[in-house]
């Protein structure tokens, strides 16, 4: 990396506001992605236990577009809850996601209305366009690390809430 490039993300790295993260990619791209606004309690009943996750939410457009784009620093029992899906508040309607930008694999976990998981995407694959699609109408998408969904037994028919949702 040459001086004039290491000096840009020093000062993106100074003068970006808290909560916003700094990303370098080796062909010499440099981007801010902010960190959501929220961090809740996620639970996920299964067959084999409760699993507790501390997910940031994403409730805006921008938010979700967003998501974790850029991200590599997702913790084990860490993601982004996406709700409402849509964020403008509609009925639940089918999901499509895709990992532009997405250097780690997600697990990512549809959701219907009712809280009960309606399909996983698991370990998709970072920086893929390819459409992930949900199969059916949800209300609100998480995304989590990679493979952790089947480290933990997760499973479609589980029952997801959080504050305001199932709790």
């Amino acid at each position: 990396m040459s001086f004039i490039k290491i000096a840009a993300v020093a000062a993106l790295c100074v003068l970006a506001p808290a909560g916003v993260y700094i990303a370098y990619h080796g062909d010499g791209a440099v981007a801010a992605a902010s960190k959501a606004s929220e961090t809740i309690a996620l639970t996920v009943a299964s067959s084999n236990g409760t699993h507790e996750f501390a997910v940031e939410t994403a409730k805006t457009p921008q938010e979700q577009e967003r998501g974790l784009m850029f991200r590599t620093d997702i913790p084990a029992n860490g993601g982004m809850l996406f709700a409402p899906y849509p964020p403008d508040g509609g009925a639940p309607r089918e999901a499509s996601f895709w990992m532009k930008n997405t250097p780690s694999p997600l697990d990512i976990i549809f959701i219907r209305a009712d809280g009960t998981i309606a399909t996983i995407a698991e370990n998709t694959v970072p920086y893929s366009e390819t459409s992930v699609p949900s199969g059916e109408p949800v209300a609100a998408v998480l995304e989590i690390r990679g493979g952790r969904a089947a480290e933990l037994g997760i499973a479609e028919g589980d029952k997801v809430s959080w504050p305001g949702h199932g709790r």
